[in-house]
């Protein structure tokens, strides 16, 4: 198991709709160990097999409900919705405020190939639908309304226009 590099924005395999997985070997067990491996050392929700370069319907998600393994997995059913922050590991330095379905159905296959189905609400429905749209070539600052800057620790950065519109209300408050 071996970290792998994870490609950018601006990456054209981000933007690829990936091929359906069809050898469940020891290449695709190799592929998933590495990415459990990836997602882990990144500190990040879920990683997808385009954002390491790999063209495959292969997504992992290591959520507080546990580690998942989805091999072409397919959303079938979605109800609710939820909006909030999201970042991505391809899309460093930024952060988005994104609709999401509250809670999501999904068919997949395991790593032998074994057909699976389940449900993920809140947060892991989030990371789902997140990491199924990259096998689509679709990223969170497509859907986001709102895109903005994160520090290192992940906090939001102000941009010029914010300050700049504190340090007005700030000043009419002083002289009041």
């Amino acid at each position: 198991m071996s970290q792998r590099f994870v490609v950018q924005v601006g990456d054209p395999i981000l933007r690829k709709v990936c091929k359906e997985v069809k050898n469940f070997n020891g290449e695709l067990a190799a592929l998933l160990d590495d990415m459990k491996t990836t997602v882990r050392a990144e500190d990040g929700a879920g990683l997808a097999a385009p954002q390491i370069g790999v063209d495959a319907r292969v997504v992992v998600v290591d959520v507080e409900e546990g580690f998942f393994e989805f091999i072409n997995p397919e959303i079938y059913y979605t109800k609710g919705e939820q909006v909030g922050p999201e970042g991505c590991l391809s899309v460093k330095g930024k952060q988005g405020t994104v609709a999401r379905p509250e809670k999501v159905k999904l068919v997949y296959r395991d790593r032998t190939g074994k057909k699976h189905k389940l449900t993920a609400e809140g947060f892991f429905a989030r990371a789902v639908c997140h990491e199924l749209d990259h096998l689509d070539g679709v990223l969170y600052t497509d859907k986001a309304v709102e895109i903005y800057d994160i520090d290192a620790e992940g906090r939001r950065i102000a941009n010029k226009a914010d300050a700049e519109g504190r340090r007005i209300a700030n000043n009419t408050e002083n002289n009041q």
